[in-house]
Formats: structure tokens, sequence, C-alpha cells
């Protein structure tokens, strides 16, 4: 089958799709609005289609003119952004595909949508808003806009069953996909005596970077804790955070204790994983990561905020803990817990990787959107 996906960027949070699809002899087309800085090709290569000339100068005065020093503006493109239609056509029309997966419901996506409607491509729409979720607006906007996207829809991001939350109809919980990387047995914990933790994320300041070294300088003298941080520091804000991280480390003496590290390639990242004891991921405003699936596909045990749209991944006191959004007191309290019984983490640790061999597999994904894509039309 021809497998067409259309995204603001070739996530990693992707890449054990394609390679599963390829795998099966499927042939897959990723067209992305923009490339980032660390992505792997090494399974499918993007089309980097890009906007059309009229909105990157849109785009060029609303970040750099109009909100030059708002950090978010730059995310102003992936609901906004359009295309160049005839390329877009074009490069859709030639590949003919089986099934289509429209990333967002944004601007891009509608133009895609219309194409393919046309030529009868079925279509599916991936978001990450939660599956349990407030019922749907029935004002004009939201009607038009649900007019112009797939009307199946599927998110990895699972939410809170709730009073005021549904269900809504042709809506699917699909998980990410993360391959098993190295079984319990077949790696190593404490190498040097040390409990050695990771956190991966952008040098954002919602990533919480800080709460985390606070707490392991609070608790450095009750355990042998090294910190690893490795993030993107691309743009401006991002190393400009990224500093004040590393003035962090040298301002509290803890050279010895924590290293910094930035835009690690997605290649060298199984080094970082296998080095590691225990992954935290403290940021807040996570909308669905799937560094902690990565961090379980290593048999490491993981802490994350209650608030994380993919916390459901992680079963509190079983494959780790939750700690409570943005509450440094609660995130160093559950730290705490967790580095006092090494052997508990190597438990977590394993029912982790359990866990990720038996629901987050690309035979669960596959068996899902073939289901979906048979329900539409009917």
């Amino acid at each position: 089958m021809k497998f067409l996906y259309v995204a603001p960027r070739y996530h990693t949070n992707q890449m054990d799709i394609m390679k599963g699809l390829v795998q099966e002899g499927h042939e897959v087309r990723f067209i992305s609005h923009y490339a980032a800085l660390i992505e792997d090709y090494s399974c499918v290569t993007p089309i980097v289609l890009g906007y059309s000339a009229l909105y990157r100068l849109i785009d060029f005065l609303y970040v750099k003119v109009i909100h030059r020093k708002d950090p978010t503006a730059i995310v102003f493109k992936i609901q906004h952004g359009f295309p160049p239609m005839g390329k877009l056509k074009r490069l859709i029309c030639e590949f003919a595909p089986d099934l289509v997966i429209l990333r967002e419901r944004s601007v891009y996506s509608m133009a895609a949508y219309h194409i393919c409607k046309k030529k009868g491509y079925p279509c599916i729409l991936y978001n990450q808003n939660p599956l349990w979720s407030e019922p749907p607006k029935t004002d004009f906007a939201h009607r038009l806009v649900a007019r112009m996207t797939p009307a199946l829809r599927m998110t990895p991001v699972m939410g809170a069953k709730k009073p005021g939350t549904v269900v809504r109809k042709n809506d699917y919980f699909v998980p990410f996909v993360v391959n098993p990387q190295r079984a319990p047995e077949e790696r190593t914990y404490f190498a040097d005596g040390r409990i050695h933790i990771l956190c991966i994320g952008k040098y954002e300041i919602r990533k919480h970077h800080l709460m985390l070294l606070q707490a392991a300088r609070q608790l450095k003298d009750k355990y042998e804790i090294h910190v690893t941080l490795v993030g993107e520091a691309t743009n401006h804000f991002q190393k400009e955070y990224c500093e004040q991280v590393r003035r962090y480390v040298a301002e509290h003496h803890m050279e010895d204790m924590a290293v910094v590290k930035t835009n690690v390639a997605r290649r060298d990242m199984e080094r970082e994983y296998l080095a590691a004891d225990l992954y935290v991921i403290p940021s807040t405003l996570e909308m669905a990561s799937v560094s902690q699936l990565e961090a379980m596909s290593y048999s490491l045990p993981v802490i994350v905020s209650d608030t994380n749209g993919t916390a459901c991944y992680v079963e509190d006191g079983v494959t780790g803990f939750w700690f409570r959004d943005c509450d440094g007191n609660d995130f160093q309290d559950k730290l705490d817990r967790m580095l006092s019984d090494r052997e508990r983490m190597k438990e977590m640790g394993a029912a982790g990787y359990r866990a990720l061999t038996e629901k987050y597999n690309y035979k669960s994904y596959f068996e899902t959107i073939m289901g979906m894509r048979d329900q539409i039309g009917k």
C-alpha cells in the first residue's frame, strides 16, 4: 500500500512507525512544512515542501517584526501557514496514496484534504488533543473547520475520563510506537556506583531543567547521583535559556554531578539511554511526549508530570512515578522515593519494558489505522 503523511515536520515520534511500514513493504511519502535541525532520515527522507511565497512574507513580518520578542511566535506557522498549492497537488496526485494521515486542523492540512477529497484518497486526521475531551463546539467557525478536515481522528493522548468529557464519534486512541531496544537483563545499572539521571528536552523554560537541578542539589548529600541534560538549542531563545542552565550548574558548583549537552544527534542517543538509570520529564504544558516510551524501551523507570498528555504511558507506582505539575516539592519527593530503592528502580524499568512490548508496538498501530480506513465512507 501507499501511505502519505503530511505534517509540520518529520518528528522523531514517527520514526518506528515509518520503519514498520517500510519493513513490511509499503511505500511511504512524507511531506513536511519545514525541517528541524535534529531529524533522522535513515528510514524515510521527507519532502520538505515549505510554504507559499506569500506566507513566507507573512511569517517574516509576524515572527521577526511584530512578535520579535515572543519565543512562541515561531509556532504560528504550524496552524496558519499555507503551502504552494500547485506543488502540493502534484506531489499528492503523482503518488496516488491508499491512505493519507494529516497532522493538525491547520490551513496546510485543509489544503491537502481539499486535494485528497476531490481525488477520493481516504484521509485520517492526527493530532494530540485528548481522546477524552469536552463535547465539540457547534458554532459556525468550528463546524466549518470540521467540514474542511477529515472526520476520523486519531490521537496518542488518552486524556482524563471525568464529568464533562466524552469520546467523540470517529475518534480513536492510537498510541505512539517505539520499538524495544534493550531488555533489563541485557543492560547494566549503576555502572560507577552512582545513579545516573537523564532528562531530554528542548532548552525552554517550561521544560523545568532548573527544577531538576535544584532537586538534585538538595539530594546530593543523601545519594550518589549524576544528572545529564540533553536538549535542542538552536534559536536565540533556547540558547539564552541553555546558558542560564549552565550558569546554575557553575554557580552551585555542580560540575562534578551535572552535564549540559546540546543538539545531540539521534544516532548518539542510544549511548545516553544506556548510560542512564532513571529518566525524568519535569516539564509542564507537555501535550504529548514520546521520550518516556523511548526510556522504557531501554528498561528505565520514569518520573513524569501528571499533566503530561502521555503520562498514561507511565503506570504510577509500577513503571515510574507521577508528580504534581509545576510542584518542585512534590517532584523532589518523588525523586527521593525513586532514588531510595535501587532494586525497585530496576523492577520498574523491567515493568516499563514489558508494557512497551505489549501495548506500544507497530502491529497495534497498523491494525487500528486499517480499521479506521475501513470506516471511511460508511
